[in-house]
């Protein structure tokens, strides 16, 4: 038998989530997709305690946590939310919490959460069940890799392949029910929902045979939750109920049900429960929904401890060589920091999926020209000013504003999750771009900009005639030019190998969750360690003669590009929701005027934001 949906009602017409087997529920805002998606992952992960992978595209942690709170106790859903909840529905929500951090659900609210990402957690995750969605959005949003019709029919056929490979029953919520939209994707199974008041109509329909069925359930909205029809409060039972196979196509009315519609909490299982207090998500990686300090390993319970220890032994063992002195045992560890971050690296690909190629024959425009000179890359670098803003602020036609001079953390290390070439480039004549291959690209021309309140995506640098770009400044474009902000790049020629985002995952990961520790501990030497450590990694596995251990050059370019990219969707996301964009400079400096932090979170981790300065313009002296 198939999982629980936890909805009894629509087991009985699916037989449960069959293996190999994907699901989509296609419904407009509202009418209950993205609450399906939360019962089946609170019903396997809770009460049946099987391993459940939660990819939360646009939502977030606390998100999730707080949908499974108010359905799995019940408790009221807005209360929960504004925390106005009884002192005794306080108790049962910290219970809740105790529960969650056992339960095997794996939340990734990364925001550069895409389908590749989903398919490289799915081998860390033992015995894993499910794999849950939520969700494909229609409407093309930068920071959310699945988001857009073209988007959507891509996630939707590598999340069918996912289900088949690896024999995993699938579940995604889309956010439409556009017919024409569902049928062109030609899926294996389509639960469409509508809604009316409180009743949800569920039609099932497959790809081969039609539809199936359709069935009424009740939409329960106060506490975040779709129920079987005429459902009650659900009393704690010890199992679930069984699964039934799947019957005949159901009628449009159907006999309300005895059992609970959505899973009926089990007092003694461990349950996730979404907490109110969940921390800011750390970007990436599954991770179970509570935030207890992470004695094995922040990213999906993953025990990193072995790997994390090596960084922590590296920097008690500096301080016990310098007698605790701070000062010379970072600038010690500092010098150490190319061999440990590639022994580091070498860890953490022990196992890999891929074996990538380590010195693989360096192509002629790759090769620096002179000794301290640059090859013939171009990278996105950033060094722009709104020149259309400060001409207005200095003839007096604008009006004097505050500029708020802000910081990304860590933006090297944020940017290893990129497509990196696996092995060795191979020259493709015809060009053209193919997302499953990374590499080096030969435009005839520079691409044209039109807009001056955002920067140029590929940088400042003005020359006539072709130019070569990475794979992540052409990924840029593409999605510059699917938001029609640009023509989409004439790629002439290319050289590229297949691609993974995965490669320098695990080391990010690594890296990632001792930088956060450290920080909670004001651990400065161990912050500093670690800077030093992904900052030369990326500067010294291109030509240098530091770093013997690999040659990669494309790989630095695609890392730094990767790392410029990163801060022009920052810069469109402050545009976008009503900031002024004022200068972008580097990887990672961003000046806006406006209330930054209503778009972006402050803090230190990788995934906020931090103001460095704030000055006026025009300034005094100017005038």
């Amino acid at each position: 038998m198939g999982l629980s949906t936890g909805i009894r009602a629509l087991d009985d017409v699916l037989g449960g989530l069959q293996p190999g087997r994907f699901y989509l529920v296609a419904a407009v805002p509202g009418a209950g997709s993205s609450l399906i998606a939360t019962a089946a992952a609170r019903t396997s992960a809770l009460d049946h305690h099987q391993p459940v992978l939660y990819a939360a595209s646009g939502l977030t942690r606390a998100d999730i946590a707080a949908r499974i709170v108010a359905a799995h106790l019940p408790v009221d859903y807005r209360r929960l939310r504004a925390g106005r909840l009884t002192p005794t529905e306080q108790d049962d929500t910290a219970a809740l919490h105790h529960h969650l951090a056992q339960a095997p659900l794996y939340i990734d609210d990364g925001t550069d959460l895409t389908t590749d990402a989903i398919a490289e957690s799915v081998p860390d995750l033992p015995g894993l069940a499910l794999v849950v969605v939520d969700r494909l959005q229609t409407t093309e949003d930068p920071r959310l890799p699945l988001s857009g019709p073209a988007q959507i029919a891509d996630a939707a056929q590598a999340l069918a392949h996912l289900a088949r490979t690896h024999e995993l029953p699938v579940l995604a919520a889309v956010d439409t029910d556009d017919p024409q939209l569902i049928a062109a994707l030609s899926l294996d199974i389509t639960i469409t929902l509508t809604r009316d008041a409180d009743q949800i109509h569920a039609t099932v329909t497959e790809r081969d045979l039609g539809p199936q069925a359709t069935l009424t359930l009740h939409a329960d909205l106060a506490h975040a939750r779709i129920t079987d029809p005429t459902h009650r409060h659900p009393s704690p039972v010890t199992s679930a109920p069984p699964i039934v196979t799947p019957h005949a196509p159901a009628q449009p009315s159907q006999t309300p049900l005895q059992a609970p519609a959505s899973p009926s909490p089990d007092p003694t299982a461990t349950q996730p429960t979404p907490t109110a207090h969940t921390a800011a998500p750390r970007r990436p990686s599954p991770r179970r929904t509570t935030t207890p300090p992470p004695p094995q390993g922040g990213y999906a319970n993953r025990d990193y401890s072995y790997f994390t220890g090596m960084i922590t032994r590296a920097v008690d063992e500096a301080l016990h060589d310098h007698d605790g002195d701070i000062t010379t045992a970072t600038e010690a560890l500092v010098k150490k920091a190319v061999p440990n971050a590639m022994a580091l690296f070498e860890a953490t690909r022990v196992g890999g999926n891929y074996e990538h190629t380590v010195y693989p024959e360096t192509l002629e425009f790759l090769r620096k020209k002179t000794k301290d000179g640059a090859d013939e890359i171009w990278e996105g670098r950033h060094n722009w000013t709104n020149t259309h803003l400060t001409d207005a602020l200095h003839n007096g036609t604008h009006p004097p504003i505050t500029v708020n001079a802000l910081d990304t953390n860590a933006s090297f290390l944020s940017a290893f999750k990129t497509h990196l070439p696996i092995g060795a480039l191979i020259h493709d004549p015809h060009g053209g771009f193919d997302p499953k291959r990374s590499g080096i690209y030969r435009l005839p021309t520079r691409p044209t900009w039109h807009h001056p309140d955002l920067p140029d995506p590929i940088g400042n640098r003005r020359e006539d005639g072709p130019v070569l770009l990475d794979d992540a400044t052409i990924r840029l474009l593409i999605r510059c030019a699917r938001l029609g902000l640009c023509e989409a790049p004439h790629i002439t020629e290319c050289w590229t190998s297949g691609a993974s985002e995965g490669l320098l995952e695990k080391f990010r990961r690594v890296l990632t969750e001792a930088r956060t520790s450290a920080l909670e501990t004001d651990d400065t030497v161990t912050v500093e360690y670690i800077k030093a450590m992904y900052s030369k990694f990326t500067s010294t596995i291109g030509e240098s003669s530091v770093n013997r251990d690999i040659r990669r050059p494309d790989w630095m370019h695609i890392i730094r590009s990767q790392a410029f990219a990163n801060l022009w969707y920052k810069s469109h996301r402050a545009h976008s929701n009503g900031l002024t964009v004022v200068r972008v400079r580097g990887t990672d400096e961003l000046h806006v005027a406006g209330n930054w932090r209503t778009v972006f979170t402050e803090g230190r981790l990788t995934t906020q934001m931090k103001q460095k300065d704030q000055y006026p313009l025009p300034r005094k002296n100017a005038r």
